[in-house]
């Protein structure tokens, strides 16, 4: 089972969210559909933070359609007043039917003229039964996905077991593993990740990385922070350190007392 919390910094601080998995029709497009539902208090800011996995994706809100590329750091968004967004974690396979160059939208969103996307799945979420309307939009976002689509090449399923394999293989740590166990060579998965990913593969080890130490800082506050970094395949703590330090801009001790922190204010608050 997929933790529904990985990658989110502060799940305390999260509005309604779901995860949906990808229907049938869509796996090799789609890795899951994501729905927050928010209803801030006038006046006030719900900031989200998220060291995600770098892969792209397609978010409709109700007053717009978005591409959002691949991430190389710690990424927010200020949520405020009521309102909603359906997004589906693109496959990379599907990136290019969106864009030829995914580098040049690393941590950046471009605006995308979907009107019959965004007319459908805004239709879906107006009902008032909350299963209901998230079924039913992500019953439009596939049926759009479907029709708009175009074939899976057998190179785009080659960039998607590249990043099911980074993602999910914690033994995985050189491109050379993932080459080996492809059965193809490093020089290919480097220029099939700039096509359909953005980033190297060696940046999407270290993302993941980085991702499950944050998960295991969060989630299990009394293991030893030098054990997590070892059992990670960091050469020491200090380079766990050092790579939280650069990316996320604190240490693992202060993002674990932060966490404490949010979890007592957050109980405290209801």
């Amino acid at each position: 089972m997929v933790d529904s919390f990985k990658g989110i910094l502060y799940p305390a601080r999260l509005p309604t969210f779901h995860r949906v998995p990808a229907p049938e029709s869509v796996t090799d497009l789609v890795q899951w559909f994501w729905i927050p539902e928010w209803d801030v208090e006038p006046g006030h800011t719900s900031r989200q933070q998220l060291i995600a996995f770098p892969a792209s994706n397609l978010v409709v809100q109700k007053d717009l359609v978005e591409f959002s590329g691949p991430t190389t750091r710690r990424s927010h968004r200020n949520l405020t007043g009521r309102g909603w967004a359906v997004g589906a974690l693109l496959r990379p396979a599907l990136v290019p039917r969106f864009t030829d160059n995914p580098g040049s939208l690393r941590d950046a969103q471009l605006p995308l003229p979907l009107a019959d996307l965004q007319a459908s799945v805004s239709a879906a979420m107006s009902g008032t039964d909350p299963l209901e309307r998230r079924q039913r939009a992500v019953e439009a976002f596939t049926d759009w996905l479907v029709l708009e689509s175009p074939e899976v090449s057998e190179e785009g399923l080659l960039a998607n077991a590249m990043m099911d394999m980074v993602g999910t293989c914690t033994d995985v740590t050189r491109v050379e593993d993932v080459a080996a166990r492809l059965f193809v060579s490093p020089r290919t998965l480097q220029r099939v990740a700039r096509k359909y990913i953005g980033l190297s593969p060696s940046a999407l080890i270290r993302r993941r990385r980085l991702q499950e130490a944050a998960d295991r800082s969060r989630t299990d506050p009394a293991a030893d922070l030098a054990t997590i970094a070892a059992e990670l395949g960091y050469t020491d703590h200090a380079h766990l350190t050092n790579d939280f330090q650069k990316t996320l801009g604190f240490t693992p001790s202060t993002y674990r007392r932060s966490v404490v922190q949010d979890q007592a204010g957050s109980t405290s608050s209801r």
